[in-house]
Parts: C-alpha cells; sequence; structure tokens
C-alpha cells in the first residue's frame, strides 16, 4: 500500500503549469512539523514537495497561498532526470489526490482581491455542515454505524 497523508504549512505559493495537452498541474512545498525537538528544544520541520493534477491543481493554485495550512492525501512517487551537468537527479514527491484547506482564506491577500468563490462557504461539499447553526445535533441509536 503506497498512501500518504500530511498536514502542514504552504513554503511559498504554488506553482501551476500546464502539460503540452492542456493539462493543469500545480507544484508547492510543505512544512511539515516533526513531532520532536532536536537537542537543543527547537522543533524542527520537513519540507516536502507536493504535485496536483487536473481540477484540484486549479482549486489549490485558485485558494493556497503562502502560510496556509492544508492536509494532503496521496502517494509517494519517485522518478529521475538528467540535469543540464549530465547527473541523474533523483525526486521523491507526494501525489496528492486530495486536498483539505485547513483556514480561511484572509479577506484580501497583499493587495489582491480574494477569488469571489469561498471553498468554506456554506453550500461547499466539503464545508462543515453543522457550522454556525448553533442548534443541537439530534442522533439516535439508529443513526450511529456501531
Amino acid at each position: 500500500m503506497n498512501r500518504v497523508v500530511l498536514i502542514g504549512r504552504l513554503t511559498k505559493d504554488p506553482e501551476m503549469r500546464y502539460t503540452t495537452n492542456g493539462i493543469a498541474v500545480t507544484t508547492f512545498t510543505l512544512a511539515v512539523n516533526r513531532p520532536f525537538a532536536n537537542q537543543e528544544g527547537e522543533r524542527q520541520a520537513d519540507f516536502i514537495n507536493i504535485v496536483t493534477w487536473q481540477k484540484l491543481a486549479d482549486l489549490c493554485a485558485t485558494y493556497l497561498r503562502k502560510g496556509r495550512q492544508v492536509g494532503v492525501e496521496g502517494r509517494l512517487q519517485t522518478r529521475s532526470y538528467e540535469n543540464q551537468e549530465g547527473r541523474k537527479v533523483y525526486v521523491t514527491e507526494v501525489v496528492a489526490d486530495r486536498a483539505y484547506f485547513l483556514e480561511k482564506a484572509e479577506e484580501t491577500r497583499t493587495g489582491n482581491q480574494q477569488p469571489s468563490h469561498d471553498p468554506f462557504a456554506p453550500g461547499d461539499p466539503f464545508a462543515d455542515p453543522f457550522a454556525g447553526s448553533g442548534k443541537p445535533i439530534n442522533i439516535t441509536d439508529d443513526d450511529l454505524p456501531f
């Protein structure tokens, strides 16, 4: 099984490109904190390259920015290529098939207006259906799967 689940913060804005066939691909790097501190008591992070394709690539390029917290699910992939000096370079990255935007976007971003669609807006299929209702949730034993 090859499954990766990560939560981290973007180290810079995502970069979106298109293949020669017109397929969207977006790349970004996540800083993922390690669960322990080093000998000096400082927390360290791993910097993990993420690749998204097609509709997910478009969503990530539109809504994610440097510093935003995001969760990703996907698979680990290793590939290689020859650089300009003729040396073989190996790359390990996560090819994400899901992304979870864990923070709301700010009202403005460095002078740029936020996109008109907020992925956390009510009615969004990924939004919390109980957020802001202020009403108790009625759950019976018949509703539980166990």
